[in-house]
C-alpha cells in the first residue's frame, strides 16, 4: 500500500511506529509499498532526528550541531545568554520566529548539544537527562490479545503553532497495530474515549 495522499507524515509516523514495536523492516516496507532503502532511511532518520524528521525534507531540521551555519550557532548562544534559564525548546521556537523562511531550522536537540558544547547547560540538567525513567515489566503474554502495549511517541508542532501526540496502541505478541491516533494533549479524557472506542472494535485484552 503506496503512502495515502491525505497525509504522508501520518503514514510516516504509522510506519515507524511498526518498526518500533519490533516488526521486521522487509515485512512492513513491503506492506506501505516501499523499498527497504526507503524504510531505513526514513527510520534511521527518525533516530537521529525525532519526530521532526518525518515532516517533508524540504522543512525537516539540521541533523547535526557541527553543520549549522555559524550566524545561526551565535544567535542561539546569544539567545541563551539574554535568556538563561530557557532550554533548548524556547530557544528553537524564537529561532523559528526570526529565521522562519531564511535558513533551516535546526532540532530541538542540536539546539541543546550546541548549548553543551558552549557550557551553557546546567549540570542539574545533564543530571535529569541523565536519570530517565525505567519503564514497568511487562506481564507475559502467550498469546495474541493477551496483552495490549500503549505509548505516546513522542509529540511535534503542527503548522498552526499547536502540538500533536500521537497515541499507540499494539498488541505486544502479534506486533499488530491496533491503534494509532493524533491528540492535542495527553490528557485521560481523549485517551479513554479512545480506549473505549477501541475495546467495543476489538474486545477486552
Amino acid at each position: 500500500m503506496p503512502w495515502r495522499e491525505t497525509s504522508v507524515m501520518e503514514e510516516r509516523l504509522r510506519f515507524v511506529a511498526r518498526l518500533l514495536e519490533g516488526e521486521g523492516m522487509s515485512d512492513v516496507c513491503r506492506e506501505f509499498g516501499i523499498s527497504r532503502k526507503t524504510g531505513y532511511k526514513i527510520f534511521n532518520r527518525y533516530k537521529d532526528e525525532g519526530l521532526d524528521a518525518l515532516t517533508d525534507r524540504s522543512r525537516r531540521p539540521v541533523r547535526y550541531a557541527n553543520q549549522l551555519p555559524e550566524p545561526v550557532t551565535v544567535m542561539i548562544v546569544r539567545l541563551k545568554k539574554e535568556k538563561p534559564y530557557w532550554g533548548a525548546r524556547k530557544i528553537r521556537e524564537l529561532l523559528v520566529k526570526r529565521l522562519a523562511g531564511d535558513v533551516r531550522i535546526p532540532a530541538t536537540s542540536t539546539v541543546h548539544a550546541v548549548l553543551d558544547r558552549h557550557g551553557l547547560v546546567s549540570q542539574a540538567r545533564k543530571r535529569n537527562r541523565a536519570n530517565k525513567a525505567v519503564g514497568t515489566v511487562l506481564g507475559e503474554a502467550l498469546a495474541p490479545n493477551d496483552l495490549w502495549c500503549a505509548d505516546f511517541k513522542g509529540e511535534f508542532k503542527l503548522g498552526n503553532g499547536r502540538y500533536c501526540y500521537p497515541l499507540t496502541v499494539t498488541d505486544q505478541v502479534s506486533r499488530y497495530l491496533l491503534c494509532c491516533e493524533a491528540f492535542e494533549s495527553t490528557r485521560e479524557q481523549g485517551v479513554f474515549e479512545a480506549f473505549r472506542r477501541l475495546f467495543a472494535e476489538r474486545g477486552l485484552p
